[in-house]
This record gives C-alpha cells, sequence and structure tokens, in this order.
C-alpha cells in the first residue's frame, strides 16, 4: 500500500492485488458494503494519517479505480464540515469517527505509467524493447512524462511483464488516455518505447 499527497485535502492510495488478497479481499468486494472493505478503508486513513497526517474526519469523496493486471487507485478528498448540523447551542459536536463516504467506481481500461526522470523513462523503454513490447505512446503532461498502453494489444502474461517492469521504473497512475490526449502533449504517438530506444541511449 502506497499513499501520497496531492493538495491539502486530497491523497491517493495506491494498492495491488497482493494488498487485496492479503486481507481476503476480492477486486469485486470493492463494488460493495462489506465489512472487509471498511476496515481496509480504516487501515487505509490510520495509514494516511500516520504517514501525512492527513485527517479523514468529515465527509470524504473516495473515488476508486480498477487498473488492469495492476490493481486499485483509492483518491480521497475532504470536504467541508457542516458545523451547524451537528450539535446545539453553538456546540461542536462532531462524531469521532464518521466517513461520510461518496463513492465513485470506475474500471480502466488502460496502463498508464508516470516517470518524473527523463533518463528513468529511457532506461525503461530500453528494458521493454529487450523483452516485451516496443509500442506505447508518451504523452508530456503535468511536468511528467506518461507511458500509455492498450492491454488488448497483450496476451496476459505479457501485460503482467509490461506491468512488472513499468511498476520497477514508474508510478501507476489513474490518468486516463483522454485527458493526457486533450491537455497533455502527444510526443511520440506510435512505438513510442522502439523510438525512445532509436534516439536516447540507456545509461551505462
Amino acid at each position: 500500500m502506497r499513499i501520497e499527497r496531492l493538495s491539502q485535502d486530497k491523497i491517493r492510495i495506491f494498492l495491488t492485488f497482493d494488498d487485496l488478497s492479503e486481507r481476503g479481499i476480492q477486486k469485486e468486494d470493492m463494488w460493495q458494503e462489506v465489512p472487509k472493505v471498511h476496515d481496509l478503508f480504516t487501515e487505509m486513513m490510520d495509514q494516511a494519517y500516520t504517514e501525512l497526517g492527513f485527517d479523514a474526519t468529515g465527509p470524504l469523496a473516495v473515488e476508486v479505480f480498477a487498473l488492469p493486471a495492476q490493481g486499485m487507485v483509492v483518491i480521497v478528498t475532504r470536504g467541508k464540515y457542516d458545523h451547524h448540523s451537528y450539535g446545539a447551542s453553538g456546540e461542536e459536536e462532531m462524531p469521532d469517527e464518521i466517513y461520510e463516504m461518496e463513492v465513485t467506481l470506475e474500471q480502466s481500461d488502460s496502463v498508464v505509467y508516470a516517470f518524473r526522470d527523463f533518463e528513468v523513462l529511457i532506461e525503461a523503454a530500453h528494458v521493454l524493447i529487450g523483452r516485451i513490447t516496443s509500442a506505447g505512446t508518451l504523452y508530456s503532461y503535468n511536468d511528467k512524462w506518461y507511458l500509455y498502453f492498450d492491454p488488448k494489444d497483450f496476451e496476459e502474461a505479457e501485460l503482467a511483464a509490461l506491468v512488472a517492469v513499468l511498476s520497477e521504473f514508474g508510478d501507476s497512475s489513474p490518468v486516463t488516455q483522454s485527458v493526457l490526449a486533450e491537455y497533455g502533449k502527444t510526443v511520440m504517438a506510435d512505438n513510442a518505447v522502439e523510438q525512445l530506444c532509436e534516439h536516447f541511449k540507456r545509461q551505462q
């Protein structure tokens, strides 16, 4: 489980399928109100508070993105409390622990990985072309490099190998290809891995 802060009121949590299976949770369970999922969410919020000081009391908007062959990304946005809804005579009687969750679940049909360092992206490309693929689309967006792959182009074993390499060098991202295409810059539209290897040598 990896947690990072996106803003003062927003965090992103990346769960691998191992994280889920260790807790006896199936991917489909995330779509249901079951105690195991609530326990997992409580654990995530406790870890977010410990690591980032993120206080999860109050209304929360929770977005869950299922990523192919990778796991899940959970984005939690903290809303503002309406003090007038609780207590009387000016007292702020907030519940000790309340998660007013508005949950949105989405199934992502793409493999997108972000790279902060271009040299690391080049290294990943050289590993990929030697073993897995020469394909991919490269985007530039918000000061990061994004590699996009369509999972339908890969057999299951190839997809798992692709994700394993990308995970070693980059960070899984819930940003969709449509967002990258509209708001980012398309750097290499086709065969991005091959082009990166042709134009840039890997570091020794």
